[in-house]
């Protein structure tokens, strides 16, 4: 693209979409984003380093429930968007950030565009992965023979796929918006199954729930699980089954982190009971 070479990535692209810095630069994840404004002076957020299919999903929802894309160079990638606030829903009551995120699903799961992963591709991967597993691995066995029977069920089930789904929808990646009260942003977008989605909700902010005064580990989980499945009409022996498949291939490939192996096995145990 014409106008985007400069020793400041982020410098480049303003230049070359005639936008103007309007604050300072912040993380988000691996992206980097600034707000901006546009030659009319509408604000908006300038990110770099966009995951590769973010702007399909963005695209796709047209801010139905989502940060408005306005535009986008997906090879730089390069996204100009609406811009939010930067409140999002660390702070929220519990059950009540899940009803939040349960009542995007809604306008967020529509058909998928075709050139976005399947994640019928994902769950064959996983299976092999956890069947793949030494004996001396740090999970219980019965566990994780579970998650690679559920994951290779689901890789050939046809409702796998056709759906778009967020991929990491959690507290952190739904923003405060004056169009709307709450907005998500940060799609890992796949051709998926709805029912994928609550996983993240019930390992992000995991170590709040065993602080003094709440119900405790178990029983927090399980309220997030049954106010995200209540809240969006979801089946839940499906949800349970991705929870237990997405936790499980999350510990397998972080085995030498004990943090992460624990709360796997305890979210996974906790949909279950």
């Amino acid at each position: 693209m014409a106008g985007m070479s400069s020793a400041d990535p982020l410098e480049g692209v303003r230049r070359a979409w005639e936008l103007r810095a309007d604050g300072p630069v912040t993380r988000r994840g691996a992206a980097t984003v600034q707000p901006v404004r546009t030659e009319a002076g509408t604000p908006a957020s300038l990110k770099l380093g966009a995951a590769p299919e973010e702007h399909l999903a963005l695209r796709r929802w047209d801010g139905a429930g989502a940060a408005r894309l306005l535009r986008a160079d997906p090879h730089q990638g390069a996204l100009l968007l609406e811009r939010l606030h930067a409140e999002d829903l660390a702070d929220a009551w519990d059950v009540e950030a899940c009803e939040v995120v349960a009542g995007l699903y809604g306008r967020l799961h529509v058909r998928a565009t075709p050139q976005l992963r399947l994640l019928s591709a994902y769950a064959a991967r996983v299976a092999d992965h956890l069947a793949a597993l030494p004996r001396s691995a740090p999970l219980p066995r019965r566990l994780v023979e579970q998650a690679a029977g559920l994951a290779r069920d689901l890789a050939g089930d046809p409702a796998t796929d056709g759906t778009l789904v967020h991929g990491d929808l959690h507290y952190g990646t739904v923003l405060a918006g004056d169009r709307e009260p709450w907005l998500v942003v940060d799609p890992r977008p796949l051709s998926g199954d709805r029912h994928y989605e609550p996983a993240p909700m019930l390992t992000h902010r995991y170590d709040e729930l065993s602080l003094p005064g709440g119900v405790g580990v178990r029983d927090g989980l399980r309220q997030r699980f049954h106010a995200l499945v209540d809240t969006a009409g979801l089946d839940e022996d499906r949800a349970r089954a991705w929870v237990v498949v997405r936790v499980l291939a999350d510990a397998a490939g972080a085995l030498a982190d004990a943090a992460v192996v624990t709360r796997a096995v305890t979210v996974a145990k906790a949909v279950q009971d």
